[in-house]
């Protein structure tokens, strides 16, 4: 009680006191939010890609010893496919290859992605249709002039919200029934829109827009997990054996693991929030210095008080857990504070800024922690030198 009075008495140096714990620990809760938060978005990208999703690319050639780099070899077929779809862990195989084309349709046309691909494509991806149907395998199988539509494409070129299914779009010269739309879906993970495609059988692609008869890449989607890692060493060794691949030769394909991607991913958002989180907590550091000069203050200020207490039978720890208990309570309050402009913070980040935010219950707590901790080590200084104050020499002062 008399702890809590004096800090009353002095309201205005008590308050700026605890505002390096306030700034210190709001600013580690809305780090820490920040950075959780573009954690799970960076995750639910991934995952909106696909679970346990594995893609094959075409790899590089070399022509006359010049290496023509990723995408141009055309040893990758539609057989490979086949192969990789009998190895035991695996669950759905897409074959794809694409192209940029303009797509014409009432009265409007818009530049955009063709996406031929095979009729497994919404299972791997977990991308469920708006309206109609995806196309199926016997539509692959006899390249039928049919297209699913992205939901960007079907704002654009039908208007938002619309049905276009039965309607009939051009992509170049060939004319293509519209059967699907599919749910909006957002970005990739690689900062593509998604939605801004059409979606073709891939034999369409290859036999009515493009003349060709390889592939660009195979989407394969593991069993679980725990396969992916088996998925991709038996998608390499089936591939090489077919393509005619022997040590030390280089492959001519590339197996891009979104796992992996994700996790380095997760790690670099990970790493930068210990380091910026690191740099907040300075200001707890900040915090707890300035409430050790205050409490020295304190001590030359009220050092008759002290020896007036002592005079009439305070005990040296009496004295010294008084102190304590105001540093404690300065500390305390700043940290209360600071939790609650640290959520207000995150939660305006989220809403004025559109980041994601999610605060890590953990972060709270050790914010929180740390600054009690700082609290009575910086303020167990002034109050033993409170406590050690000689009775007669604290009643003379003046």
């Amino acid at each position: 009680m008399i702890g809590f009075t004096a800090l009353r008495r002095n309201r205005m140096r008590t308050v700026l006191t605890m505002l390096g714990m306030v700034i210190g620990v709001g600013a580690v809760i809305t780090i820490a939010a920040i950075g959780t938060g573009a954690q799970e978005a960076i995750e639910e990208r991934i995952e909106s890609g696909g679970a346990n999703m594995l893609v094959v690319l075409a790899g590089n050639r070399t022509i006359g010893g010049v290496r023509l780099g990723m995408g141009a070899s055309s040893k990758l077929t539609a057989e490979d496919a086949d192969a990789i779809r009998a190895l035991p862990d695996v669950a759905l195989v897409s074959p794809g290859l694409r192209l940029r084309s303009q797509v014409i349709a009432n009265a409007q046309n818009w530049n955009t992605s063709i996406e031929g691909t095979g009729a497994e494509m919404p299972q791997i991806h977990d991308w469920r249709l708006e309206n109609g149907t995806f196309f199926t395998g016997r539509d692959v199988q006899n390249a039928e002039k049919c297209a699913v539509l992205g939901s960007m494409v079907r704002d654009t070129i039908f208007g938002p919200g619309a049905n276009p299914v039965g309607r009939v779009i051009r992509v170049g010269i060939v004319p293509l029934k519209v059967i699907g739309v599919l749910i909006s879906k957002g970005q990739s993970a690689g900062g593509q829109d998604q939605d801004d495609t059409v979606f073709v059988p891939y034999t369409t692609v290859q036999r009515r827009m493009r003349g060709v008869t390889y592939l660009d890449r195979i989407t394969v989607s593991a069993r679980t997990a725990e396969s992916v890692d088996r998925v991709e060493a038996g998608m390499t060794r089936v591939l090489r054996a077919r393509h005619g691949i022997r040590r030390p030769a280089p492959d001519d394909f590339r197996v891009a693991n979104l796992q992996e991607i994700a996790r380095v991913r997760a790690s670099a958002a990970r790493t930068m929030t210990y380091l910026l989180t690191g740099i907040a907590a300075v200001a707890l550091l900040v915090g707890g210095v300035g409430i050790m000069n205050i409490m020295l203050v304190a001590v030359t200020e009220r050092t008759r008080e002290i020896g007036i207490r002592e005079a009439i039978g305070a005990r040296s720890r009496d004295v010294l857990l008084q102190f304590l208990l105001e540093a404690l309570l300065m500390t305390i309050c700043g940290a209360a504070l600071g939790v609650v402009i640290g959520f207000g913070a995150a939660d305006a980040a989220r809403v004025w800024l559109g980041w994601p935010t999610a605060v890590p219950f953990d972060a709270v707590v050790l914010a929180v922690g740390v600054s009690i901790a700082i609290g009575i080590v910086f303020g167990l200084y002034p109050a033993a030198k409170a406590s050690r104050l000689d009775p007669i020499e604290a009643v003379r002062f003046d």
